[in-house]
């Protein structure tokens, strides 16, 4: 398909009233392994795992170039459409988006990080403007909004002013990550519409099934699914150096 079908097809599974689920990925093997298992439908990357594994703190220590590189080799990786976390848009958000595209992008998480609220939304209109200019009007942009997770005060409500702004700049999605309880996720939602937030997976968050029945859009893992994969990691070093082995059950990689 072409760049802008495939951003379509993200755009349709996040309008879906079927709640879509990331777990995000970080290079091109973790890629294939989600990408193959059935019901998997969309990747999304996530930064702060590409940069651990580089090598990088988090927060846009990575180079741009190493992580569009990483991002072009995940792409390459799988048919489904990609979403990638950009952080805070390395100081020329739409320019980022842009080159994102080129490497075969079709959606992105921005990170606001609390700047001045119409600075902000400014940058979402300029993201959503360069992605029409490349060819993707139905960009995926996964405006996010720094407001619990940086302990603003009343984060609620700051959230809420904020995710409003970027749906009218053109966001089609707003992401408030944090550990929402469900009457927080249900006053979002009635703010914003069904099928225009998104959340992430974290210890605590309302089920699934529950988040579906109050019309989120979308539940992505972050760095969670790497902490996941190095736990297993960890704890095979410690059955080896106990003198046991691989545990039973391992999946063979294609």
């Amino acid at each position: 398909m072409s760049l802008a079908a495939t951003a379509r097809t993200l755009l349709d599974l996040h309008r879906a009233p079927e709640l879509l689920t990331v777990v995000n990925v970080w290079d091109s093997i973790s890629a294939t392994v989600v990408s193959d298992l059935p019901g998997t439908t969309a990747l999304a990357t996530a930064s702060h795992s590409i940069a651990a594994s580089r090598g990088y703190e988090d927060g846009e220590n990575i180079p741009l170039a190493e992580m569009i590189e990483e991002v072009r080799r995940i792409v390459a990786a799988t048919t489904l459409p990609v979403s990638t976390d950009l952080e805070g848009g390395y100081g020329d958000a739409a320019e980022t988006v842009r080159r994102a595209i080129g490497v075969g992008v079709v959606g992105a998480n921005v990170e606001d990080q609390l700047r001045p609220l119409g600075e902000a939304a400014a940058q979402v209109e300029a993201i959503m403007r360069a992605a029409a200019a490349e060819g993707v009007p139905d960009f995926v942009l996964n405006a996010r909004t720094d407001a619990f997770v940086k302990g603003a005060d009343a984060p609620l409500q700051v959230a809420l002013e904020r995710g409003r702004a970027y749906l009218d700049a053109g966001a089609p999605v707003v992401f408030v990550p944090g550990r929402l309880d469900e009457e927080q996720v249900a006053t979002l939602v009635d703010a914003f519409g069904p099928q225009r937030l998104t959340l992430i997976g974290l210890p605590g968050t309302p089920p699934l099934a529950r988040l579906q029945e109050l019309g989120v859009a979308r539940v992505s893992y972050g760095p969670l699914s790497q902490r996941v994969a190095l736990t297993a990691l960890a704890e095979l070093v410690e059955s080896v150096q106990a003198g046991g082995g691989v545990p039973d059950g391992t999946r063979p990689l294609n």
